[in-house]
């Protein structure tokens, strides 16, 4: 059985590590980024202000313009998600009332 992945520490959100090791030091609009990705300044701004979540297609865009990995920008959403669903007191009862369906030995 795979054990849970458990993160003790809130991880860098995706809007933030943008905005702060990416768009900041490279002197980069959220203009200038949603132009060479091909999105509106919109979905940039959400992206950074962490009400957008990176999805493949997304991440795919970030790694080329911004020469970094897909999968960099999509380990730090699912570790953001997974720390998120992890302090969310509702969901720690649903998680805490669901019902194992493997014997575990």
């Amino acid at each position: 059985m795979m054990k849970e992945l458990k993160i003790p520490a809130q991880p860098t959100p995706v809007g933030e590590m943008l905005t702060e090791e990416f768009l900041a030091p490279l002197k980069i609009s959220q203009g200038a980024l949603a132009k060479a990705m091909g999105v509106s300044r919109k979905t940039v701004n959400e992206l950074c202000g962490n009400r957008r979540g990176v999805t493949v297609e997304t991440a795919l865009l970030l790694s080329k313009v911004l020469g970094t990995t897909s999968g960099f920008w999509l380990n730090l959403q699912l570790m953001s998600d997974i720390w998120q669903a992890q302090h969310n007191e509702a969901f720690k009862d649903k998680l805490n009332r669901a019902a194992s369906l493997i014997a575990i030995a």
